[in-house]
C-alpha cells in the first residue's frame, strides 16, 4: 500500500508539472493558480462514490503509471541537462496520460480517485481490497 501511496504522490506530481514546464508562454496568474487548486478542490467537493469499475481502472492506470515512472525516473536524474531533464519528463508525462486513457479513464477522473486514495480511508481501503 505505501509503495501505491508513493507512486500515486510522484505520478500527480508529474502530472501537475509537465503542463507547467511545457508552457513557452506562461499564463496569466489566474490560470495558473488554478490548475493547481482545482484538482484538490475538485476531489474535496466530489462525490468519493466511484464504482467497482471505475476504481478497478484506476488500478489498472496506475500500474502503467509506474511502470512508465520507473522507466523514466533514473534518465530524468542522470540527465545531463535540466532541459534535458524537462524533455524527458514530458515525454513521461506524454506516456502516462496515454497509459491513463488508453485503460479509458480520463484524467481528472484519474486525479480525483488518486487525491481520495490518499486522503480517504474508504476509497483507500476499497481500492486496496480490489488489488
Amino acid at each position: 500500500m505505501n509503495k501505491l501511496l508513493v507512486s500515486i504522490t510522484a505520478s500527480l506530481a508529474l502530472l501537475a508539472t509537465a503542463p507547467v514546464i511545457a508552457q513557452q508562454n506562461p499564463a496569466p496568474p489566474a490560470e495558473q493558480g488554478s490548475g493547481y487548486s482545482n484538482p484538490p478542490a475538485a476531489a474535496g467537493s466530489q462525490s468519493t462514490n466511484y464504482s467497482d469499475a471505475e476504481l478497478k481502472q484506476f488500478i489498472e492506470a496506475q500500474s502503467g503509471v509506474m511502470e512508465v515512472r520507473e522507466e523514466y525516473i533514473e534518465k530524468i536524474e542522470s540527465a545531463e541537462s535540466q532541459q534535458k531533464a524537462q524533455e524527458l519528463q514530458m515525454e513521461a508525462n506524454d506516456e502516462m496520460v496515454s497509459v491513463i486513457e488508453d485503460v479509458g479513464i480520463d484524467i481528472p477522473t484519474y486525479n480525483a480517485i488518486a487525491t481520495a486514495y490518499s486522503s480517504e480511508p474508504k476509497v483507500r481501503n476499497r481500492v486496496d481490497a480490489l488489488m
